[in-house]
């Protein structure tokens, strides 16, 4: 309820006062009453409702008159809007001793209608002054607008982010936009000196952008735009102007404004703006108007969100190098037979920086009236770098950087140590979209590598999507894609979840040997590596006690991946890979590592493992079918040893995928 709006009156003078549909004016009638007055009395025309409290007169005053205190107010309201400026009228008269007419004050009103609106319940569609408007709340009984980063181009050509340009540069270009309407209905002009006003604040301005249409005479939905030259939106509050003056048209009107996002919620901005439209009053000459009254929107700047592997895959996006066809020859079969369209960047472009996974992450933003995919560029800046922006980037595509000014970049800021989980509920809390993991360095280490803070502090601002962190400075690369994963399943959780387990790398070769396998060898064959046989490898007493120290590292993710997804053990598969240390104690995978893998539906991409062959099947890849098809996936392996796995990365490393986004809305999250 909007509080009522103190009028002040002055006996034998004349005042102009312009009323809100929805309002309430309060008049204290003993502020300005001429000296001696005891009682007053209040007359109006058809239209203005009064109220007077305390609404009881004494026992000597006639019929029709109120006492005058100082607890005296007059509430006045009307219903109708007004056919002409000041066509509503009311008089209030004082009365002294043996109630002698000491004078009257007159009061001229204009009832007009206006509000400021948008898609506050969030179905796509403008509705008029909805109460819940000017707040946000999540929730499917939420409210509250949806704002989008316009961090797409609309140009292929013209690499620069929608939003990093001042003027709509084409009209397409208004579908990234939240509609607002200021809806006006009244007289065909205001009062003398009344105007309407659109303002935000100075904060709110680093974050939002607002364009008119200047057309007054056409409305409808932004489809019909299209055909309306650009120069019909001009830019009306931005950081350089923090407010304007809306034009008021008379009559049943509308005003359409496209709001325009201009950074995602961070950790100096939660994601809420606030629009403002304030009816201004004239006062004496050569002082400035003053506001009678304000209707205000917010809006809620829709948060990136990351696709799991559970997620049907659009685009599989690799490199070509001059020494991967192994690894792209099995990609292509892999995606041909899974379905998504496959994109290759060329050598000219990745400049033979082959970790596609390291760049990038896909995921996306949404609003009820318009969503689309927003590539994360990760701040390592190899030589593939300029991929996401240069090829990616484009219309209904949009690019999203975190760059540290201060911080040292390390591998940890690579993003095959970023990933997302698929929904799961912990302790009776919801995550509907997933939780975030990310690789950090042990809690107790001062001097470990860490994800830096100024993209750890955008992801911790989506919300949406509640990080975790994982101990992964244990690797050399330190990323948590050598350790773990996800893959669907068709039963408990819909997924489970795949850990390297150098216990079950052990178990599985000792089995091996046990059945009189012992001289089958490791990495037959390959030129890149030395043959050793299970025997010789089951003898080395160094790469167990490294392993038992891997494992250890292992078990301790595992056991906050339990904490943190509401995982039990039966939603963890284990499966059979040792490590081996390097250089400053930090671990690499012995042999190609399968959990680094690439999901595509119930095809998995795997690292081929070259290991022991019984029976001339590699015993590691047999294992991996077997456990892999308990769930209904298909096992894939892909060479990747020469040009990925001697380069300490896998497939993984050397893949990325674009996923459809989740069918859950995130405005519908209980946060």
């Amino acid at each position: 309820m909007i509080p009522p709006r103190t009028l002040r009156i002055e006996t034998g003078t004349v005042t102009r006062a312009l009323y809100v549909i929805g309002t309430e004016l309060c008049v204290n009638p003993g502020r300005n009453a001429p000296p001696g007055a005891a009682r007053f009395s209040v007359d109006s025309t058809h239209a203005v409702r009064c109220r007077v409290v305390p609404g009881i007169p004494d026992g000597h005053a006639p019929p029709g008159l109120y006492p005058l205190t100082a607890a005296s107010v007059l509430f006045i309201t009307m219903e109708t809007i007004s056919e002409l400026a000041n066509d509503s009228k009311l008089s209030v008269t004082f009365y002294g001793e043996k109630n002698k007419d000491l004078g009257k004050a007159v009061v001229h009103i204009t009832a007009v209608e206006i509000s400021l609106d948008v898609d506050a319940d969030r179905d796509g569609v403008v509705e008029k002054n909805n109460p819940n408007k000017g707040s946000w709340q999540w929730g499917s009984d939420g409210h509250g607008a949806v704002l989008l980063v316009n961090c797409d181009s609309e140009s292929k050509f013209r690499k620069k982010r929608d939003c990093e340009s001042d003027a709509i540069v084409k009209v397409s270009d208004l579908k990234d936009m939240s509609h607002m309407i200021v809806r006006t209905n009244g007289p065909s002009q205001l009062p003398e000196g009344y105007k309407l006003v659109l303002h935000i604040s100075q904060t709110d301005a680093e974050s939002v952008r607002i364009f008119r249409r200047r057309s007054e005479g056409t409305h409808g939905v932004i489809s019909t735009l299209f055909s309306i030259f650009v120069k019909e939106f001009p830019v009306v509050l931005s950081s350089d102007v923090l407010s304007q003056e809306v034009p008021y048209l008379g009559g049943t009107s509308e005003v359409e404004f496209f709001v325009e996002g201009l950074r995602f919620p961070d950790k100096d901005f939660e994601g809420l703006v606030t629009i403002n439209l304030s009816l201004l009053e004239p006062c004496s000459e050569n002082f400035p108007e003053t506001p009678i009254f304000t209707d205000k929107v917010v809006f809620r700047v829709a948060p990136w969100i990351m696709t799991p592997n559970t997620l049907k895959p659009v685009e599989v996006f690799v490199c070509c190098t001059s020494d991967n066809y192994p690894f792209l020859k099995g990609m292509r079969k892999l995606v041909e037979d899974s379905g998504p369209k496959l994109r290759v960047c060329s050598e000219n472009m990745n400049r033979g920086d082959r970790w596609m996974q390291d760049e990038l992450e896909f995921g996306y933003i949404d609003a009820p009236h318009q969503g689309f995919p927003v590539v994360l560029d990760s701040p390592r800046n190899g030589e593939l770098g300029d991929f996401p922006y240069e090829e990616l980037l484009g219309p209904d595509f949009g690019y999203v950087t975190r760059e540290p000014w201060t911080e040292e970049v390390t591998s940890l800021d690579s993003f095959g140590n970023l990933e997302v989980s698929p929904p799961v509920v912990v302790n009776g809390k919801s995550y509907p979209l997933g939780r975030i993991i990310i690789g950090v360095a042990f809690p107790t280490v001062t001097q470990g590598r860490n994800m830096t803070k100024v993209v750890q502090d955008f992801l911790y601002a989506q919300k949406v999507q509640d990080p975790i962190r994982l101990y992964s400075d244990w690797l050399v690369v330190g990323h948590v894609d050598e350790f773990m994963t996800f893959v669907p399943a068709p039963d408990k959780k819909g997924f489970r979840l795949l850990l390297a387990s150098p216990d079950a790398g052990y178990k599985l070769l000792r089995k091996v040997q046990e059945e009189g396998h012992g001289q089958a060898k490791l990495f037959e064959g390959l030129e890149d590596a030395d043959e050793i046989t299970v025997d010789d490898l089951l003898s080395n007493e160094k790469l167990q006690a490294e392993n038992r120290y891997v494992q250890n590292c292992i078990d301790w993710n595992r056991d906050v991946l339990k904490r943190e997804l509401g995982l039990d053990d039966e939603d963890i598969i284990d499966l059979p890979i040792l490590f081996t240390i390097l250089e400053d104690d930090r671990a690499a995978a012995y042999y190609p590592d399968m959990v680094n893998m690439i999901v595509l539906g119930k095809n998995l991409g795997v690292p081929k493992p070259f290991g022991p062959k019984v029976n001339g099947r590699c015993a590691l890849e047999a294992e991996m079918c077997s456990l892999m098809a308990q769930l209904g996936l298909r096992c894939t392996f892909i060479d990747d040893f020469a040009s990925y796995h001697k380069l300490l990365g896998e497939v993984h490393c050397g893949s990325n995928v674009r996923r459809e986004p989740f069918k859950t809305k995130w405005w519908s999250l209980k946060l």
